[in-house]
């Protein structure tokens, strides 16, 4: 056993966490898969042939993620390509902000509202890298009771209403100004919504 594997504990919430994001980062691609093709194309990182199977893969990836941080079997090593993915996801952002590209779309934010790049998003994205290896070695067996159980359902709420916080912020900070008849109470509004979305599903 590895002296950094963490307690099941945390080591589940962190997992069941990740697993939540990526089944809503995954959901909300296939949902407008027109829009998520456009930003991916925006980050002039893959060669335009092959974006859409680029794109495929990608999804399909967050979805085996999503799903193989539940299998014991495999959750160390949907750990493990979690944080690969993040990292990706982070690199991807940091060249384009290095080359000055800074408008262009996350794609991170759904179809229904338009996000810019910016620094947050790569820290963001290199502290769920770290989380996700931390939770990749295997924790010391122990039985885990009601109260553990308790405890993981509890903390997962808890992360997913502060990054949904966290998320909102970001998206307030680095959103550009409205222009003319977009009105900034509008597009506050909007984003409450996407807020809400996010913690609702």
């Amino acid at each position: 056993m590895s002296m950094w594997a963490l307690d099941p504990v945390p080591q589940l919430v962190i997992r069941a966490a990740l697993s939540v994001l990526f089944a809503w980062a995954a959901q909300h691609k296939l949902r407008d898969v027109a829009a998520f093709r456009v930003a991916l194309e925006g980050y002039a990182l893959v060669p335009a042939p092959w974006t859409v199977p680029f794109g495929a893969a990608l999804i399909a990836a967050e979805v085996g993620i999503a799903a193989g941080l539940w299998a014991p079997h495999v959750s160390s090593v949907a750990a493990v390509a979690a944080t690969g993915l993040l990292l990706l996801y982070g690199f991807a952002i940091a060249v384009n902000l290095v080359r000055g590209r800074r408008a262009i779309d996350c794609g991170c934010a759904g179809p229904a509202q338009r996000r810019p790049i910016g620094w947050a998003l790569v820290a963001r994205n290199g502290v769920l890298a770290g989380a996700a290896l931390a939770s990749a070695w295997p924790g010391p067996p122990r039985v885990l009771t009601w109260l553990d159980a308790v405890t993981v359902a509890a903390a997962v709420v808890t992360l997913i209403f502060l990054y949904a916080a966290a998320d909102g912020l970001m998206a307030v900070s680095g959103a550009p100004p409205d222009g003319p008849g977009d009105g900034s109470a509008d597009a506050t509004a909007s984003r409450a919504e996407r807020a809400l979305e996010v913690l609702h599903g």
